[in-house]
């Protein structure tokens, strides 16, 4: 019966998102699918709550090349990328800002989290030329499945599969599959699957930090 109140439910939302997916594509054809995103994605961010849920799964399902029936994207988060993956079960809190991403199953991301498409989007080089015109770079960034994101974490880079990532964290390189990374830069204290210490951290923690949601 719960299934299928949730499945009429995501049925009406596809209804009443239908008009703004329909302006959305004429502006895609107009000004470019890029342009065209950032607004509407903006603007489903501030629907509150469970309705906002499902009417923000409702757009995104039809904008994204995936993103799953079960989603949970909460209110004042924004993409910024209609070329964004979301995968099955995954969690966004509050306010995070997204790019560029692959999300996959089972991601849980904390609130305030920004996802960035790595720290080289801007030249830095020349000073004869401002900072806005100078070529960078902008590599997508994938979230490992069921890796867990902290609050005010901010992304740089790959995190793998079935990894924590401390609340407050800055991830500047690519973090391997089942690590624990806290800090400003991120480094890895541990290892999920194994009495695995970082190369770097010195001595196995006698207990297992406290992350933060």
């Amino acid at each position: 019966m719960k299934s299928l109140l949730k499945t009429a439910v995501n049925a009406l939302a596809l209804i009443l998102v239908l008009p703004c997916l329909l302006v959305f594509w004429a502006g895609s054809l107009a000004i470019g699918r890029q342009r065209a995103f950032a607004g509407w994605s903006q603007a489903f961010s501030l629907i509150p709550g469970l309705c906002g849920v499902y009417l923000r799964r409702a757009f995104y399902r039809c904008v994204f090349p995936r993103c799953a029936v079960d989603v949970c994207l909460s209110f004042g988060t924004v993409f910024s990328h209609p070329t964004a993956e979301v995968g099955k079960s995954v969690y966004v809190g509050l306010y995070c800002v997204l790019g560029d991403v692959i999300l996959e199953d089972d991601v849980l991301i904390g609130s305030h989290v920004s996802v960035m498409n790595g720290g080289a989007q801007h030249g830095i080089e020349r000073l004869d030329i401002p900072v806005r015109e100078q070529p960078g770079k902008w590599p997508r960034v994938t979230i490992g499945q069921d890796a867990w994101i902290g609050d005010r974490a901010v992304v740089l880079a790959d995190v793998g599969k079935h990894c924590v990532i401390g609340a407050g964290a800055v991830v500047c390189s690519p973090i391997p599959d089942y690590a624990i990374a806290l800090g400003v830069p991120a480094r890895i204290v541990r290892y999920r699957n194994a009495a695995v210490v970082a190369q770097d951290s010195g001595s196995v923690p006698a207990s297992t930090p406290k992350i933060g949601a």
